[in-house]
């Protein structure tokens, strides 16, 4: 199925950690490779990638949690849906990286689909104070329970 989405990692000092990931690897669940994004020093402060497939990105966080990080507090993670008004954050939380609630935003989740058949959805990260009707959030009971990062 196809659905863009973008991912931006920010992490200080940690070049030799994202360096492998800047390389294609067929042993990765994911696929892709980043891109530094560079100052104008020329030192490299981030990575960016691009989806264009949800089968693509199929355990990136995971991936991006078992990474040997200097300075694991300093990691964020961006990553923008192609249904999102705006990037969604992640931050290690005990040593799991978990979304961060930004203000004035909310993940609204589809139901679980029938059977693991279907790629988990991510939902839609929407801004809630732009005076427009939301959908209705799904309960938590009936959401898909698997990553689809």
């Amino acid at each position: 199925m196809s659905r863009d989405a973008e991912v931006i990692v920010l992490a200080r000092w940690s070049d030799e950690v994202m360096e492998p990931l800047t390389q294609d690897d067929p042993e990765r669940t994911w696929r892709g490779r980043f891109v530094p994004i560079a100052g104008h020093w020329g030192y490299e402060f981030g990575w960016a990638l691009e989806f264009e497939k949800m089968r693509a990105r199929k355990g990136l966080l995971r991936h991006l949690e078992s990474l040997p990080w200097p300075h694991p507090q300093t990691v964020q993670v961006l990553l923008r849906d192609q249904d999102d008004d705006c990037f969604g954050l992640w931050m290690f939380q005990e040593g799991r990286l978990v979304e961060v609630t930004i203000p004035r935003t909310e993940r609204f989740h589809q139901p679980a689909p029938p059977n693991e058949d279907f790629e988990p959805d991510p939902g839609m990260l929407l801004r809630t104070d732009q005076n427009t009707a939301l959908p209705e959030q799904t309960p938590e009971a009936r959401r898909d329970t698997r990553s689809p990062w």
